[in-house]
């Protein structure tokens, strides 16, 4: 049970995170102008703040159920946990600060620490999956990780297609030619969700002592969990009409 909780919130973030990430990958090719830019974001502006809390709920899994894993996980990782959160803190300073001034130099900044850390973070996530799944250090490493960040970039694209309109839903939908918008985003998704489960079983998924105190609790937060991402979705289910808070 406990593995299927670690792998409930992983695969989850990666679906539903990869694609705020993969929309910041893009944003150049997507907006090219300042207006345009902020109604691309406008498309994940409602989630991304529900999308983190899977990789809160994944960290809190980690510590509290897979103690050894998360120790291994770290070891030899520091340097590339802290770029980790580094481009998380980064991208999200852009989505916040970027509107907060309406100035262009200001707003051209605070984009291009959105497109930064959005790459900061498929190339981190790609280079531990690289050290996780190959054992691969050094340059060779990059590969994978180029890999999975072509990924997210892809899940990206396809999620913008399912939100945008006008020309900006026809530049997200150059790969399922504007059709198929759904499929395309599903098939991604299975990607993401295949790349997170061969992870997940080269790793030591042995649980700690704690699992019969945490596992029931857990088990009630999650189906709460679910129904409030289940209604902002319900609630943003319409494609985007223009800029939104951010």
């Amino acid at each position: 049970m406990e593995i299927f909780i670690l792998a409930f919130f992983t695969l989850g973030y990666l679906v539903l995170a990869g694609a705020d990430i993969g929309v910041g990958m893009t944003l150049p090719y997507l907006g090219r102008s300042a207006a345009e830019r902020r109604e691309v974001i406008a498309a994940i502006a409602p989630f991304f703040l529900g999308n983190e809390v899977w990789l809160v709920a994944v960290a809190g899994v980690l510590a509290g159920l897979f103690p050894e894993l998360e120790g291994e996980l770290l070891t030899g990782n520091y340097t590339l946990i802290v770029v980790l959160l580094l481009a998380w803190v980064i991208r999200d300073m852009g989505l916040w600060l970027r509107g907060r001034v309406p100035e262009a130099r200001w707003q051209g900044f605070w984009d291009g620490a959105i497109v930064a850390g959005s790459w900061g973070l498929a190339l981190s996530w790609g280079l531990l999956l690289g050290h996780v799944l190959l054992g691969l250090e050094g340059p060779i490493s990059l590969l994978p990780a180029l890999m999975l960040a072509v990924l997210f970039a892809t899940h990206g694209l396809t999620f913008a297609a399912l939100r945008l309109r006008g020309v900006l839903r026809e530049r997200a939908a150059v790969l399922s030619g504007g059709a198929g918008e759904l499929r395309t985003y599903a098939l991604t998704s299975a990607a993401l969700v295949t790349v997170g489960i061969v992870a997940g079983l080269r790793l030591p998924l042995e649980p700690g002592t704690s699992g019969a105190v945490l596992t029931p609790i857990i088990l009630v937060l999650i189906p709460f969990l679910v129904a409030a991402q289940a209604w902002v979705w319900w609630t943003f289910r319409h494609r985007v009409t223009g800029p939104s808070y951010l």
